[in-house]
């Protein structure tokens, strides 16, 4: 799997890369799991989505040469701040805890929070409505922070995962009441065979900028001016020039920039 994440990581250097030899060189983390529609590998280990299309563009947009280097999503932040990578584009919000170790650049899109659960369940996004459940969340994200401040008094236990499809998988078996995660992420598992199967939309958590932040941006390392600036414009860029809703329309039907 490595191998083939890596060659995935060198097709998309080298597409960024021609004709550009001057453009500057710099890696993107990203964290190799799947998280559909913003990423995920097919069968060849050819990795795809909204998220991967935008790396391409945002880099293309800021001259840069960017190479996807595969890490665990909790150790983006130090592997950025070790300077392994440059950069994090991987659907990180940003919030006041993280800017306490990285910078962000401007957001490049935000989707609210929500729960999902079994179908034959009835209950809310509530405190109320998963009062003595279980709850499912992912390592070190917004969801686990906002779960456990939200939901900790009330539900019988908040379970963390190392990953999204680890969570969506124990739901489906019956293991976890509820997952919470980005809403259009769960829209993509109950889309699925095993989602229709098993689960449905509950609804949106109620909102809390503290935790969920204002959107999700780029991870940079605290000082680095330059590549923010870089990025910044490029976002600006994309949606000035309309190629971020010609990329967005491939995947969504609603502005995923949000407000």
């Amino acid at each position: 799997m490595k191998a083939l994440l890596a060659t995935a990581a060198l097709a998309l250097v080298l597409g960024l890369s021609a004709g550009n030899a001057s453009a500057q060189a710099i890696k993107v983390g990203m964290a190799p799991e799947p998280y559909p529609p913003f990423a995920s590998p097919d069968a060849s280990g050819k990795w795809s989505g909204w998220e991967m299309d935008m790396i391409e563009a945002l880099c293309a947009e800021a001259k840069l040469q960017c190479e996807v280097t595969m890490t665990a999503w909790d150790g983006l932040i130090p592997a950025l701040n070790s300077k392994k990578i440059d950069a994090i584009i991987n659907s990180m919000s940003i919030t006041d805890e993280r800017k306490k170790s990285i910078d962000f650049s401007d957001k490049y899109y935000n989707t609210p929070a929500g729960i999902i659960g079994a179908k034959d369940a009835k209950f809310e996004a509530t405190p109320e409505g998963l009062k003595g459940k279980i709850i499912g969340v992912q390592v070190s994200t917004v969801h686990e922070a906002y779960a456990k401040k939200h939901f900790a008094d009330v539900a019988s236990e908040i379970k963390i995962y190392q990953t999204q499809d680890e969570a969506q998988a124990d739901l489906a078996a019956g293991r976890v009441d509820a997952v919470q995660a980005d809403s259009l992420s769960l829209a993509t598992f109950l889309g699925t065979d095993a989602g229709k199967a098993c689960c449905d939309m509950k609804g949106d958590v109620a909102e809390d900028v503290e935790i969920l932040g204002p959107g999700v941006g780029i991870g940079l390392r605290q000082g680095d001016t330059e590549l923010k600036d870089k990025f910044n414009a490029a976002i600006k860029s994309l949606r000035d020039s309309g190629k971020y809703a010609e990329i967005a329309k491939k995947y969504f039907d609603f502005d995923i920039y949000g407000k």
